[in-house]
C-alpha cells in the first residue's frame, strides 16, 4: 500500500498553499484533506503487499501442480 507519511504530508502541502487568511483553520484543513485522499483511495480498490504476496505464493504454487501434471500427462501419454 502507498506509505501514510506521503498522504500527511501531501494533506500539510495542500493546507500550506491555502491563504493566509485561512491559515487559523490550517490543521482542520489538513485532516479534511487527508481524509478526501484516503476516501479516493480507497475506491481504488488497490490491495496491500501482504495481499499481492500471498496471492503471488498462491500462483506460483498452482503453476508447480500444473507443470508437475503436465509433466505426469506427457508420461501417460508416451505409455499408450
Amino acid at each position: 500500500m502507498i506509505n501514510p507519511k506521503l498522504f500527511d504530508d501531501l494533506a500539510k502541502k495542500l493546507a500550506a498553499a491555502v491563504p493566509s487568511g485561512v491559515r487559523a483553520v490550517q490543521a482542520d484543513l489538513e485532516q479534511q484533506f487527508l481524509a478526501l485522499l484516503q476516501a479516493r483511495l480507497e475506491k481504488l480498490d488497490l490491495v496491500t503487499r501482504e495481499q499481492f504476496d500471498v496471492q503471488r505464493r498462491v500462483l506460483e504454487r498452482t503453476r508447480s501442480k500444473v507443470e508437475a501434471l503436465e509433466k505426469q500427462l506427457a508420461e501417460l501419454e508416451a505409455l499408450e
